[in-house]
């Protein structure tokens, strides 16, 4: 009995709910706005950051597996 006790009361404490105030956050308009080509490149450079390494993994997989350990 004891144990069902214990067990309900940490039950009961994490479904408290406790309640966070809210962070102050205020947003100003950009100091520098970037034009459309400056976005254009921002964008491609991220996205090839993220699948040219990706395309290589994939396409040299077999080698990978291939591979002795």
């Amino acid at each position: 009995m004891r144990g069902f006790q214990r067990g309900s009361q940490l039950l009961a404490a994490a479904l408290r709910i406790s309640r966070v105030p809210r962070a102050q956050l205020r947003s100003h308009p950009p100091e520098n706005i970037l034009s459309t080509g400056e976005q254009a490149i921002a964008l491609t450079l991220m996205f090839t950051s993220f699948l040219v390494p990706t395309a290589w993994v994939l396409s040299n997989i077999y080698n990978y597996r291939s591979r002795p350990e």
